[in-house]
């Protein structure tokens, strides 16, 4: 047999012989995804958004707006809603070749970047994702550490020992859930998606009479009198596109499992703005009920359960933060650097160790925490910190990489890809595709500079959209220089 694919409706399979089997660029898990096993239909898609949107950096996203970006807090829920409606447009548009094709995130890569390239924008996803990893797990292992403590005493009083012990079990939670596969997320998204929509709802309820929402509402915006909207807006906007902005990239890890395009699309839609807005809003009003409920303002949700005096609804409180974090940092976190890591070396790492290399990456990124609450290090930065400041940053680097994305795909390769050669080196897909190597580094390169020169301080606050355009522009000049009516024959033939 000679390996090829074969249309079935809308999809695309990918039989596989001897010879691509033992392909340096192949191994079963990168492999597409089997007509038979597209068992994700728009409410799976939309229980995965909308656990993925219920957790604790969600809850902080108005008060980081309000904070450290000026905006008041009609302006910062304003502004979260229309980032993620912003974000839909990537994110739609990306998950299409994995529909389509049933390719993960690090294979669809090897068309813009070439078979070699592609590692470049997968380790930088990937480092991304386990810097996330690390941050959820330390507040997955915070919550068990509350629950613990306040079902037992003796726990209570291991303190920061105890949170560390919380960390790993948490840590194996994920590892867990992530190394049983795609199956396994699916059940957890779906079951966790109406339990924390119910759990959310009744919180907001509860502190519905503890706050004036009139006044909440009316809260001044923290910029200067004379500063005008526009410029903090836009910032904000940013640091929100960037929230999202790794899934924008991997969502081809999850609709390879769609049952259509059109499943992949409404269930985006229905899953992510509303609830990104809605439970960024119960952020804002529990933060703002938490003087009355405790007596100081905390923004943190697993802090501030934790000093209600009530043992019995502390514990319940904590087994639902567990089961929300677990549901966001399996699928968003672990899921894309599993596969990105696979792409280095597909007969060397597969599923599980890509998982596990993961997980360990995940610790040592989190070690000078760990270390902290153990009493072997003291330090000034906070996990909150390096979250709200990071934003900014790793937008202006994902940014390029979707804009370079979606121009390869639909108007470079019109949406034609040769599934063998995807798996095959030194075929229609070089090594390094230097129209996608160039176009990623001019935009970092300027934003490198854009840090050191005020003037070009906006293309750096505005990273994402200023990355993505810009990739975007450059790719479709030098994609459409580079690309051979040969080569663009092969493709459109395939």
């Amino acid at each position: 047999m000679t390996s090829k694919s074969v249309k079935q409706g809308e999809f695309y399979e990918l039989e596989v012989d001897s010879d691509l089997q033992q392909s340096s660029a192949y191994n079963d898990d990168l492999a597409p995804t089997k007509v038979k096993d597209r068992t994700w239909s728009k409410w799976h898609i939309a229980a995965l958004w909308v656990g993925m949107s219920i957790c604790v950096p969600t809850y902080t996203l108005g008060g980081v707006l309000t904070a450290y970006f000026g905006l008041s807090v009609m302006e910062a829920l304003f502004t979260i809603l229309v980032a993620n409606i912003i974000l839909l447009v990537p994110l739609t548009l990306n998950a299409y070749p994995g529909t389509k094709f049933g390719i993960p995130f690090p294979v669809l890569l090897r068309s813009s970047f070439g078979m070699v390239g592609s590692n470049i924008p997968c380790l930088i996803r990937a480092l991304v994702a386990c810097g996330w990893f690390g941050i959820q797990t330390m507040f997955g292992g915070l919550a068990i550490h509350l629950f613990l403590s306040a079902v037992s005493d003796g726990w209570a009083s291991l303190g920061g020992v105890g949170e560390v012990i919380g960390f790993f079990i948490f840590w194996a939670l994920n590892m867990y859930v992530v190394i049983r596969g795609a199956e396994s997320i699916k059940w957890m998204e779906t079951l966790s998606a109406p339990l924390l929509l119910i759990v959310a709802i009744g919180l907001m309820f509860w502190a519905s009479d503890k706050v004036s929402f009139t006044e909440l509402l009316a809260t001044p915006a923290n910029r200067p009198a004379d500063a005008g909207f526009m410029g903090y807006f836009l910032g904000g906007l940013t640091a929100m596109v960037g929230f999202w902005a790794t899934l924008s990239l991997n969502i081809p890890d999850f609709s390879r499992y769609a049952k259509s395009q059109k499943d992949q699309v409404i269930g985006q839609i229905v899953g992510l703005p509303i609830t990104m807005f809605f439970f960024a809003a119960l952020g804002v009003v529990l933060t703002a009920a938490s003087t009355t409920l405790v007596g100081e303002t905390i923004s943190d949700p697993i802090s501030l359960i934790g000093k209600i005096d009530s043992p019995f609804w502390v514990a319940i409180a904590m087994i639902l933060i567990v089961i929300a974090t677990l549901s966001t940092n399996t699928a968003a976190n672990v899921v894309s650097p599993t596969n990105d890591f696979q792409n280095i070396a597909p007969k060397l790492i597969n599923h599980t160790r890509g998982a596990l290399l993961t997980g360990l990456i995940g610790i040592l990124l989190m070690a000078w925490e760990l270390l902290k609450k153990l009493g072997a290090l003291e330090s000034d930065v906070s996990v909150e910190g390096m979250y709200s400041n990071w934003l900014l940053g790793y937008s202006s680097l994902l940014g390029p990489i979707a804009g370079i994305m979606i121009v390869d795909y639909f108007l470079i390769k019109r949406q034609h890809l040769d599934l063998v050669a995807l798996y095959t080196p030194d075929s229609l897909y070089p090594a390094f595709n230097n129209a996608g190597l160039i176009t990623f580094a001019v935009p970092v390169l300027i934003t490198l500079v854009a840090l050191n020169v005020p003037t070009l301080g906006w293309f750096y606050n505005y990273g994402w959209f200023t990355g993505a355009f810009t990739g975007a522009i450059l790719y479709f000049i030098l994609g459409n220089m580079q690309t051979t009516p040969a080569t663009q024959t092969d493709a459109l033939q395939s």
